[in-house]
């Protein structure tokens, strides 16, 4: 058809998102990544759901696209050989070590006693 215009992605999606596609009734072309470059688009991906994070107009979307980051830092562990288990493991020692936000601390600066 001329004048059809095929939308190129070019990025990594949930796995779910090729069975919705094909039930709206539409066509796609996927592939499956090599595990660098899987850990490379997890990075963009990353980095994606963090903007998506920055701009939510609500604390709803906000949730959600929070929500999405968990999903891709949990596959960024799996990466590393983590489990989200041991990720959270992980995540409970520093905030016993070093503490958590939840005071709000803001470190203006710092001086030799």
């Amino acid at each position: 058809m001329e004048g059809r215009i095929t939308p190129t992605y070019n990025k990594l999606v949930r796995d779910k998102i090729p069975a919705i596609i094909e039930q709206s009734g539409k066509t796609f072309k996927s592939r499956v990544l090599q595990r660098e470059e899987y850990q490379h688009e997890l990075i963009k991906k990353a980095k994606e759901e963090l903007q998506e994070y920055i701009e939510a107009p609500t604390h709803q979307e906000a949730i959600e696209e929070l929500a999405d980051l968990l999903e891709v830092m949990q596959a960024l562990a799996a990466v590393h050989g983590a489990t989200p288990e041991q990720l959270e493991k992980v995540r409970e020692e520093k905030a016993r070590e070093r503490g958590k936000f939840d005071d709000r601390v803001y470190l203006v600066e710092t001086g030799e006693a």
